[in-house]
């Protein structure tokens, strides 16, 4: 066991404290002779597996521990957070589970700025355990320095009685603190005096001796200090390493059984984790039936009630197939013993479609079992798809199933709701994952701790390469391979420094959070499986992320939030609420025909913004090539827009082939069945694995094990199936040079392909959103502006695609809207988009559901006024209203009375006043009945009064619905510039995303939003940085120092502009396009106005304009003296024109000003500028 064993230290797991790597731990200690060591980290069990299966990888044997907080009171005392420092450490499997149990409680019960657990707690479960006085932060340290000697040893006497004899030692640490010195002196006394042993430990923090920095700036990281901040938290001392035996014994040579109490209590240690067992939750069943009898009659039921189905829709289908697949499939499912892993998800997903919660027809290999599709936990027929159930469970590699399932992203809680209410709150919880430091952004940590300024820490994070498929370059793998880091590094000390312990601290934990999708369900407490801890939002976690978790026997379902889903549902309710008013049938999406022509066409276009997985702009262009016409065309094509397809050409051959431009050929005739619906192209896993099972003989089984070979290309692997595959082929009379062509295809295409059953059942729901997009148009865009609600740009996009289809988009209606996004009658009979009350901004949830309520009680609302009187003022305040009027959701009520929005915002006080008021009056009653009446009958004879103010401008109106709204509704204002548009601009910002345009040069119009500025790397200038918005959408534009001095007036003018510039698409390669715009000049679309406007020509209808009009017109035009000449058109409807040209006297300049009164005076429109 060596001459010592570290029983204290801190791993990568101590959050923001510990900077020992456990890759870097191992070697160090078994470097410095030791075969054993001790995690001992701050309050949590974050790292025990990993801890233990690198331990065990290393030959080293681990010894579980945790430092945790002891309260100084009850652990569920709120109102003194004062605790102490305690190790302790697992003897043997009950004490392995005591810590956890302990832990668990630390931060489920205890938690109280720590997990902190008490005494009594401690003293229930101290078997198994022993325990370390800890460092000064202990109870023992703390007393004696504050109370004295005999205080601190009737806190030892404690310790000890609370822990089986000899279980608890005092710890000396040889750290040359000064406190620390006098303690070990202390307790070296106090030891033999009270019969408690003790132990020598180094509460190591970091590896070597030179990682102190690095620790003191990640301590500093964890508190948001600096160093120069002399009042940090910090070790003073560079002492807390990683130590040698002979440093330790150097130290405490004078002490040998400090030294020696370290390896015997590392002999004692001995804790074996029982890992890979599985411990799944057992299912109850009903009376009379044992999980398997229960799992069959559930499979029977479902399967005679998917044949009904079936036959109502007049499908074609052999009964017998089906049966002969369903026998198959369970007795697979039964033999790995997993009836009651179904049971669960069954019952799980019927209760979330008995509530009308929308779940997905599938995600992943389960959408190829005909068992889940019975069952109802998928809705795509395997059989009818061509789905293999090997890709799924393979009885050749018994591991659990994984079946992932989506719900709708507005109700997944509920479905985890009652799964925690069936099975116990305490048995159900969601997992941990741990966030690190990466390279990049540890650089601007450690530079905002040693205050280097911003300017030279963003050069330098911003020199390390883009993170490739999420991961980042090491910061010396960086340094390395960019030049100009290595200058920095070689010649510039501190940006040497920087990056020195950027490299110590990267890859270090920075936090824990939760899982997005993963739930455990347990039979018993989850604490009794793995420690716990507690979410946000008071759940109970894991404390061992996913791989961890799933080692320690715990069963994971996957619940997942699908926006799509709850996309589809939303325009489904609004499809059938129309139907409902109509007598009509109920649609019904599950039986829409998979064939419909118009549908692919629309594909084809590339017509697919909001269709679900194809909005990209590669995607589009791959669609406009392929042109789909058939549901399987859908399948690949989602299986083939891929970086590894992309760019190994199997996109263009696949496209060739289909449109005969190639021949399609297959390798051997038997692989055509295979090979046909891809014609002739390897795409999806499964044929890989059918391949191998015609070809050469594989049970379909082993032809999974042999596709995940080839996937991986492990070559020793590889070689043995290889020979394997040959031999087979040769009994199937396949000749040598066809099979080995084959081998050398299938080997290619392992590393492409993608699991079909994931594809086929995503293909269904893109295939769903193109239908309600093509044939119910105004739902499907409403419930896409629903779900997006709170994405300013995506409801930018959504309006410009929805106006592009030629649908309108209404503004909120207080009389016609819903919470969200609804369809409703014009006028005319025709359909529009109202928008939603809750896409106002400051109009939150409980103001809608007052407006709702008071709707629904009092019918529509007649004026402001009555909105305010019946509205609740506390939940519906001046601020709500205010939003309300800005964004035009009175508009509809005020048109009966002319009232325009300024004189209703001008209105508001008085009709929030008489509201109240008669909210008070009717809340006191007034005494009496009669009293009421009165009130009642006295406000009805007030006159509902609006301030005689100036209409606001159209530029006005169309800021304040961008204020209210987050976009412009009525209008944009480019609106008035559409002809300097249609001159001037040579695209349009949709022209990048739809991908219409290449990157280039282009002048594109539109107004400032998101603006921001900052300095230059060098501080030499500014940068701006700001989406340039448009009626059809946004892109991002960059404005570099040079352009900066000359332009930044213009930005701030909020005026709309003309940008020239280069367009780039400056997304990594396989990546959708992230499109900029470097700009090399800004023009106001006013002075483009200006400098070419010659005419300002007023067209009137003779019979509707009045004497008054004409002559504010001429007072008008008299004292708006600019150079362009006035012409005036007198128009006699269907007889003739009159077109005066005016003098000089009547030359007007040609801006907003003019414009919008002229629009005041005579109407919208009324002005052309040539």
């Amino acid at each position: 066991m060596g001459e010592f064993t570290h029983l204290h230290l801190h791993t990568q797991y101590s959050l923001l404290d510990g900077a020992i790597r456990l890759k870097d731990l191992f070697p160090r200690v078994l470097d410095l002779g030791m075969d054993a060591v001790a995690a001992t980290d701050h309050g949590n069990m974050f790292g025990a597996v990993d801890f233990y299966t690198r331990a065990k990888e290393h030959g080293v044997k681990p010894i579980f521990g945790c430092e945790t907080y002891v309260a100084a009171t009850d652990r569920r005392d709120r109102t003194n957070r004062r605790n102490f420092h305690l190790i302790l450490l697992a003897k043997n499997e009950v004490g392995y589970k005591n810590l956890s149990y302990l832990n668990s409680m630390g931060f489920l019960e205890g938690f109280y700025y720590h997990p902190r657990i008490d005494k009594q707690l401690l003293r229930d479960h101290s078997e198994g355990l022993i325990g370390l006085s800890a460092c000064l932060g202990g109870e023992v340290a703390q007393t004696f320095h504050k109370q004295g000697r005999e205080a601190a040893e009737q806190v030892a006497l404690e310790y000890k009685d609370i822990f089986a004899p000899g279980d608890f030692y005092l710890e000396l640490m040889p750290n040359g603190l000064p406190e620390q010195d006098e303690l070990n002196e202390e307790l070296a006394k106090m030891g033999p005096k009270l019969g408690i042993p003790l132990v020598a430990t180094n509460d190591c923090h970091y590896v070597e001796q030179a990682d102190a920095r690095a620790q003191e700036i990640l301590l500093c990281i964890q508190s948001g200090k600096t160093t120069a901040d002399e009042k940090r938290l910090r070790h003073t001392v560079d002492s807390y390493f990683i130590k040698s035996p002979e440093q330790m014994n150097a130290a405490f040579r004078h002490i040998p059984e400090a030294l020696e109490n370290t390896v015997a209590i590392a002999r004692r240690c001995n804790v074996e984790l029982e890992l890979n067992q599985t411990y799944l939750p057992q299912y109850r069943v009903p009376e009379g039936h044992d999980t398997v009898s229960y799992f069959r009659e559930v499979v029977d039921k479902g399967l005679e009630r998917r044949f009904e189905e079936m036959r109502r829709r007049g499908k074609a289908f052999d009964p017998d197939q089906y049966r002969e697949r369903i026998a198959h499939e369970l007795r697979i499912i039964e033999q790995m013993g997993f009836p009651g892993y179904f049971l669960i998800v069954w019952d799980f997903i019927n209760w979330a479609k008995e509530h009308g919660i929308p779940v997905g027809p599938g995600r992943g290999s389960g959408a190829g079992s005909l068992v889940a599709y019975a069952m109802r936990i998928t809705d795509i027929d395997p059989i009818e798809f061509n789905l293999l159930f090997e890709r799924f469970l393979n009885p050749e590699r018994i591991s659990m199933p994984d079946i992932d399932v989506d719900f709708c992203m507005n109700r997944r809680d509920e479905v985890i709701r009652y799964v925690q209410e069936k099975y116990g709150r305490d048995r159900v919880g969601q997992i941990a994952t741990f966030h690190q430091l990466k390279a990049r952004g540890v650089i601007r940590d450690i530079a905002r701790v040693m205050q280097i300024p911003y300017a030279e820490a963003d050069r330098l994070a911003k020199l390390v390469p883009e993170p490739q498929q999420g991961k980042s370059p090491p910061v010396m793998k960086a340094v390395d391979q960019e030049p100009e880091l290595k200058k920095l590094y070689e010649e510039d000390p501190k940006a040497r420094e920087l990056l020195d312990i950027a490299a110590a601290l990267e890859g270090l934990n920075r936090h824990v959070g939760m899982h997005a999708a993963g739930v455990v369900i347990a039979e018993k407490p989850l604490w009794e499986y793995v420690p716990c801890c507690r979410g946000k939002n008071d759940e109970i976690v894991t404390q061992f992320a996913m791989a961890e978790a799933e080692k320690s026997g715990l069963v994971k379902f996957d619940f997942l939030g699908l926006k799509t889903l709850t996309v589809i549902d939303t325009a489904v309710r609004l499809i059938n609420e129309q139907r409902r008013e109509a007598g009509e049938p109920e649609f019904d999406l599950t039986a829409i025909p998979m064939d419909d022509p118009d549908v692919y066409a629309m594909i084809a276009r590339g017509d697919t913004t909001g269709v679900f997985q194809l909005e990209s702009s590669g995607f589009r262009e791959i669609l406009k090539k392929l042109k789909p016409d058939k549901f399987e065309d859908i399948v690949a094509a989602v299986a083939l827009y891929r970086p590894g397809p992309l760019e190994g050409g199997m996109v263009d051959d696949f496209i060739d082939r289909k449109h005969g431009r190639k021949k399609v050929e297959y390798p051997h005739p038997a692989l055509e069945p295979i090979l046909a619906a891809t014609y002739g192209v390897i795409v999806y896993q499964e044929q890989v694995m059918q391949i191998a099972q015609v070809l050469a003989g594989y049970s379909l089984g082993a032809a999974d094990l042999l596709r995940r070979a080839m996937g991986k290309k492990k070559a020793e692997v590889m070689a043995k199936e290889k020979t394997r595959f040959m031999a087979g082929a040769r009994e199937r009379q396949v000749d040598e040079r066809t099979a080995e062509k084959v081998w050398e295809l299938m080997a290619y295409f392992a590393g492409y392909g993608f699991n079909r059953s994931h594809s086929a059942a995503y293909g269904l729901i893109t295939y769903q959103t193109a239908y309600l997009k093509h044939h119910f148009p105004h739902e499907f865009m409403a419930g896409l502006m629903s779900c997006d609600a709170d994405n300013t740009d995506n409801i930018v996009k959504f309006i410009a695609e929805a106006r592009a289809m030629g649908l309108t988009v209404e503004r909120p209606d207080i009389n016609e809207s819903a919470a969200d996004f609804r369809v409703v009658r014009s006028d005319d009979g025709g359909k529009v988009i109202r928008f939603g009350l809750g896409a106002v901004k400051g109009v939150g949830h409980g103001a809608v559901e007052a407006i709702l309520e008071a709707r629904g009680e009092g019918g529509p609302f007649r004026s402001i006024y009555d909105f305010c009187e019946r509205v609740d003022g506390h939940r519906a305040n001046r601020r709500v209203v205010e939003a309300l009027v800005k964004s035009g959701a009175f508009d509809g009520i005020a048109a009966a009375t002319g009232v325009a929005r300024a004189r209703l915002f001008a209105a508001i006080d008085r009709a929030m006043e008489r509201g109240a008021q008669a909210q008070r009056d009717k809340k006191t009653g007034q005494a009496s009945l009669f009293g009421l009446l009165n009130a009642s009958e006295e406000r009805a004879a007030q006159p509902e009064t609006y301030p005689d103010v100036e209409e606001w401008t159209p530029k006005q109106r169309l800021a304040f619905e961008k204020e209210s709204l987050g976009f412009y509704v009525s209008g944009h204002p480019l609106d008035r510039y559409r002809s300097e548009l249609a001159r001037f601009a040579t695209a349009t910002t949709r022209d990048f995303l739809d991908g219409l345009r290449a990157p280039g040069e282009a002048s594109i119009g539109g107004v400032v939003a998101a603006y921001r500025e900052r300095p230059t790397r060098r501080g030499d200038g500014k940068l701006a940085f700001f989406q340039l918005e448009d009626t059809f959408g946004q892109i991002e534009v960059i404005v570099f120092p040079k352009t900066f001095a000359e332009v930044r007036e213009v930005l701030v003018s909020d005026e709309p502009i003309l940008c020239t510039g280069e367009v780039r698409n400056e997304a990594p390669a396989g990546e959708p396009p992230v499109w900029r715009l470097i700009v090399d000049s800004v023009t106001p679309l006013a002075e483009l106005r200006r400098q070419k406007t010659k005419a300002v020509h007023i067209h009137l209808s003779a019979d509707s304009v009045r004497p008054e009009q004409i002559r504010e017109l001429e007072q008008l035009l008299s004292r708006s003296r600019g150079s362009c000449q006035t012409v005036l058109h007198l128009r006699i409807p269907h007889r003739s024109e009159t077109i005066i040209p005016l003098g000089d006297r009547y030359k007007v300049p040609a801006n907003d000003e003019l414009l919008a009164r002229l629009e005041r005076l005579f109407g919208d429109r009324v002005a052309v500028l040539a």
